[in-house]
């Protein structure tokens, strides 16, 4: 009996504060409109910044669902595609500055990035042999989850540089209409907002068929009015001149919220 007894209050001491967490976030998901947001893509959406303190620090207002399939209070890393170098990305600063923006709502991060992955494999059935994922369903599958709970606002999405080259590049932008169109369809909402932000100096200085990606993207965003691009440019890099660093990652988030917020007025404004 003492046995089970202490067995119990070690289970309770090893997982209190996810359980705490988890009840915090469901208390949190009912209290106002609860608006989620998707974060697709790579490894620049999943991030590589080093967290600091700000990165670490919960805001009341937004939430994430984690690897279970459970709303708690969002910190980075929010991502679990590469769980060894998973950092800092603009997801959470996007959410926070929404958050802010707007007292009214909740807002529900729905992370589903893999590092490494090319836009071939964001389709349906498609495997991703570097993280044994399958990034366009499993991503799907945790949307249903979220949807139970929220409603889609908009999808985050950053990639393209495992697409910068001379066979991939040019078929970016009808691959890219192709998942937006899917994505709009699978969540039933035609005219969801699809924001896309473009790779970091560093890369685009070094990589000459990126020119490819970031011209599909802005083609893309022309044709479509629900579809919107966000600058990477003048964001800090880290030294492998790919993954933006932890200010560039939080300013990138910060763009993309900025983007959203525009959008979201003009819409309201409409009679």
């Amino acid at each position: 009996m003492k046995r089970t007894i202490c067995i119990a209050l070690l289970l309770l001491c090893c997982f209190g504060g996810g359980c705490a967490a988890w009840r915090e976030g469901q208390s949190r998901v009912t209290e106002k409109p609860f608006h989620l947001y998707l974060l697709a893509g790579q490894s620049n959406m999943a991030g590589r910044g080093v967290p600091g303190e700000e990165d670490k620090t919960a805001h009341r207002r937004v939430l994430v669902l984690n690897q279970e399939g459970q709303w708690v209070p969002a910190v980075d890393p929010l991502h679990f595609d590469k769980p060894n170098i998973v950092g800092v990305g603009p997801g959470l600063a996007f959410a926070k500055a929404m958050a802010d923006a707007n007292e009214d709502v909740t807002i529900g991060l729905v992370p589903c990035a893999v590092g490494g992955s090319p836009i071939s494999v964001w389709r349906p059935g498609a495997f991703y042999k570097a993280t044994g994922a399958h990034p366009y369903d499993d991503a799907l599958e945790r949307c249903r989850v979220a949807m139970q709970r929220g409603v889609f606002k908009g999808v985050l999405w950053h990639q393209g540089e495992s697409d910068s080259n001379a066979t991939d590049g040019p078929l970016y932008a009808e691959r890219l209409t192709e998942l937006i169109a899917r994505l709009r369809r699978e969540l039933d909402q035609p005219g969801l907002l699809f924001v896309a932000g473009t790779p970091a100096d560093a890369f685009v200085e070094r990589t000459p068929d990126v020119h490819l990606v970031i011209d599909g993207i802005k083609a893309v965003a022309e044709a479509d009015a629900n579809v919107l691009w966000v600058s990477g440019a003048g964001l800090g890099c880290k030294a492998d001149r790919v993954h933006f660093d932890t200010a560039g990652a939080r300013e990138l988030g910060r763009r993309y919220a900025q983007a959203v917020m525009t959008k979201q007025n003009v819409e309201t404004a409409k009679p």
